[in-house]
């Protein structure tokens, strides 16, 4: 898988930093983005400053790096945000942010990635998600409701792209200690650990081992599937 082409959303700190490194380690040409300036100095690794949201800010980026690389085989959409509130107390700006942000920031990065690997007839999409949608957990209603959507799309794109050797999964992360959740109560994390199987927080290596089976050459058949860390 060296010299492998991906691109990683959201990955100036948190998951996508750590993929991001991760990846790069293993020889991989890393493009990766964010609102802010970049947090990795590699050579093989190449950032771009931009809002996943921007149609057009995505649509120049993807062609930069089709331009520059000549290719692109994986493509994992980390990049989002949240906002742990009750649904009557949760501003209309606050949920449009969010579903811009997690829901049109990965069909846009999806639309035009997919029209790369289709030309190249093969290809790897990996959408995050969170163990909070079959949790159905309380004060996240905006927040499951974007990554539900994800999953949704994920299994539906994984049909549409499954004829050009192209497969769509999507990953549902535990409880990560990530600024994500380093604002909630401990008592909150402590009562979703308990919903889980295994009751513990999510560990980087548990997410890589994930899409390191996502993206592998054999997991061809693999497709359209969400898996939720932690067994829920």
């Amino acid at each position: 898988m060296k010299n492998k082409v991906i691109i990683i959303t959201g990955t100036r700190k948190g998951i996508g930093k750590h993929l991001s490194e991760y990846y790069l380690v293993k020889g991989y040409n890393v493009v990766g983005c964010s609102r802010g300036n970049p947090s990795i100095k590699d050579k093989h690794y190449t950032h771009y400053k931009l809002d996943v949201a921007n149609e057009k800010m995505v649509v120049d980026t993807v062609k930069d790096v089709k331009e520059k690389f000549k290719k692109i085989d994986i493509l994992i959409n980390n990049a989002g945000i949240a906002s742990m509130n009750h649904m009557i107390l949760t501003p209309t700006e606050t949920t449009r942010s969010i579903m811009e942000t997690n829901f049109m920031g990965t069909f846009n990065f999806c639309r035009e990635v997919s029209k790369v690997m289709i030309r190249q007839k093969w290809g790897r999409i990996i959408n995050i998600s969170t163990i909070a949608v079959p949790l159905s957990l309380e004060g996240e209603s905006v927040y499951i409701a974007s990554k539900s959507a994800i999953e949704g799309f994920t299994k539906a794109i994984a049909r549409e792209l499954a004829s050009f050797n192209i497969t769509v999964n999507a990953l549902g992360i535990a409880p990560l200690m990530t600024d994500l959740i380093k604002t909630v109560p401990k008592e909150k994390i402590d009562k979703i650990l308990d919903m889980m199987a295994i009751k513990r927080l999510s560990e980087f290596e548990d997410i890589a081992n994930v899409i390191e089976f996502f993206i592998k050459e054999e997991s061809d058949f693999i497709t359209g599937q969400v898996i939720y860390l932690g067994g829920v």
